[in-house]
């Protein structure tokens, strides 16, 4: 270990920053000895979470069909399975696998229901898991391009792709007789985004996004993250947390005056330090007042927002090609 290496098994050199208390509102329900949670939604609809991530099903009389399998559940998913399916006298087989996309954070726990099972994805998720090549993650058997209705048992999942956002191949899963929808990696019920507005890979449309989720008709809201059901007034929240971190950094790329940055690095050449440092100086100061309108009302607003920000001023400089006076055309 070099003397500038961090001591990461003996962290001493400063210590972890705190932030504000999380609501309360934005917990979801206890979690059994187990470590998980599974709760009827509504007819033959029903919903797990491990209070980081969450999957949704249906006990269909022909067998169950799974939506996701994210592996920090894993095992856990047959035991909430079984739960229900002994109580509702329906069959306990998953015959049936929707992947919501492609990353293995949501997915990687599908190769514990075997090779039988019929997989659903989008026709790009089945792309990207044809190069990842990964065993926790089979190929879907059955794609789609647009839009796919699956039937099983009496039971239907509407499912639809509205272009990328989070990932090139996320979709939209909705159970119109029960009046829920489920969109991963997009809305966070009670939550900010999670930084960097979740590592997503289309800014604008990952934004779009989260005004689309209020155009179908639901009552409740899967996310795929939190220990939570959503509401309408959680999505609400949410386009609005985003159009006013999109408002705030417009202004600061419009007013803040990047002299001092070519003054203190320009000399040396050094384009990195000019750019990281107004960067960083910008996002911290489009975020400040956004942090400071939504701490009450969503959890981690302290923690998230400053990435969040950076990321909303790097799509609009590049997606939107909004800059100051600095780093416009010249003339």
């Amino acid at each position: 270990m070099t003397p500038d290496t961090p001591d990461f098994a003996n962290r001493t050199t400063a210590p972890l920053p705190t932030y504000a208390p999380i609501p309360q509102d934005a917990f979801g329900p206890a979690l059994n000895a187990q470590g998980y949670h599974v709760a009827h939604i509504d007819g033959a609809l029903h919903w797990v979470t491990d209070g980081g991530y969450q999957a949704m099903f249906l006990a269909t009389r022909d067998g169950v069909v799974l939506v996701d399998a994210p592996p920090s559940i894993g095992h856990n998913l047959h035991r909430a399975i079984a739960d229900v399916t002994a109580r509702t006298g329906t069959p306990g087989t998953v015959t049936h696998l929707v992947y919501s996309h492609a990353h293995a954070d949501h997915i990687a726990a599908a190769g514990l229901f075997g090779e039988d099972v019929v997989r659903i994805g989008h026709v790009e998720t089945a792309r990207l898991l044809r190069e990842y090549v990964d065993a926790d993650r089979p190929i879907p058997t059955v794609t789609f391009s647009d839009r796919y209705t699956l039937e099983v048992g009496g039971e239907r999942l509407e499912l639809a792709y509205h272009g990328p956002n989070h990932t090139p191949d996320n979709i939209f899963i909705h159970v119109p007789d029960y009046d829920t929808l489920y969109v991963v990696d997009v809305l966070y019920p009670g939550w900010a985004p999670f930084q960097n507005l979740a590592l997503s890979q289309d800014i604008p449309s990952w934004i779009d996004t989260g005004r689309r989720i209020l155009d179908y008709e639901w009552t409740r809201f899967l996310g795929g993250h939190v220990g939570r059901i959503g509401t309408r007034d959680d999505a609400q929240l949410h386009v609005a947390y985003l159009e006013d971190l999109v408002a705030e950094a417009t202004t600061v790329l419009h007013e803040m005056d990047a002299t001092p940055y070519f003054q203190a690095y320009g000399a040396a050449g050094n384009a990195g330090a000019i750019m990281k440092h107004y960067w960083a100086d910008a996002a911290r100061a489009a975020a400040a007042p956004v942090v400071e309108r939504y701490r009450d009302r969503l959890a981690a607003v302290d923690v998230c927002t400053e990435d969040n920000a950076f990321t909303v001023i790097s799509s609009l400089i590049h997606d939107h090609n909004i800059t100051g006076p600095a780093f416009g055309i010249h003339t």
